[in-house]
């Protein structure tokens, strides 16, 4: 017969309703009551984490919910030893690394790198989405403002990053610095996501100061893995214009 008490008890401290419970149960007339309160306990911790996974998808700030089982994994390459199942995984988080999605425009950077952090959001990890041209206008704001205690509470306890569309647009030298400033506060402590169409020997051109720009390349490629995405447009493709020409 199952000895539920261990498990029970395990359910009751994380829900935080105190181990009274191993008591009460007990004196529950009823065939199973260990078994039907280990099935209540299990359903309560079941809705807490959907719940608290659909808050931190919407304090996250995506464009739009993308899912990974809508992603299609045969245009993108990894380095050797790293596989999609173990993308999937969200280990990278984990281990605080970086991932650097590269490819042409419309090819499922953004999509995967949304779907990725629409995964650790259900997990229980709080992310944050940026497109990178807005995240530095954001910054520059507050620091004129003396507000950027605001951001970094944010980013405090944050385990993933999103940095969208980065190199899209040239930045100034204040928000290449604050921009420096983020990467550095995030470096081996959570994961920083990029996705861009732009080659890492070009970033110097963009980012404007060459030296703030090798420090943010040395802290982002340090622990991190570049994912190539191959393949034609995804939007092109699947365009009305293209289907009526």
């Amino acid at each position: 017969m199952r000895d539920y008490d261990i498990e029970i008890a395990a359910m009751a401290k994380q829900l935080r309703i105190g181990n009274h419970i191993l008591s009460v149960y007990k004196e529950i007339p009823a065939t199973e009551p260990a078994e039907f309160v280990y099935r209540l306990l299990e359903g309560l911790i079941e809705k807490r984490a959907v719940e608290r996974g659909l808050r931190y998808r919407q304090k996250a700030g995506f464009e739009s919910i993308k899912l990974l089982k809508d992603f299609e994994f045969d245009n993108i390459v990894m380095a050797q030893g790293f596989s999609v199942e173990w993308l999937k995984t969200c280990q990278f988080v984990r281990d605080k690394q970086n991932l650097i999605l590269i490819g042409n425009p419309g090819t499922g950077k953004t999509h995967l790198a949304t779907a990725l952090g629409v995964k650790e959001c259900d997990a229980g990890g709080s992310v944050l989405f940026y497109r990178t041209s807005k995240l530095v206008q954001y910054l520059v704001e507050l620091h004129e403002t003396n507000q950027m205690k605001r951001f970094w509470k944010q980013l405090e306890g944050c385990r993933m990053l999103i940095l969208d569309e980065w190199g899209f647009i040239p930045i100034h030298q204040t928000g290449t610095r604050l921009l420096f400033e983020v990467i550095a506060d995030c470096y081996e402590k959570r994961s920083i996501v990029v996705t861009t169409n732009l080659p890492p020997a070009e970033w110097n051109r963009i980012l404007g100061d060459e030296r703030l720009a090798v420090a943010i390349m040395d802290r982002l490629f340090h622990h991190g893995l570049l994912i190539r995405h191959a393949g034609d447009s995804y939007r092109q493709s699947h365009s009305l214009m293209r289907e009526c020409s």
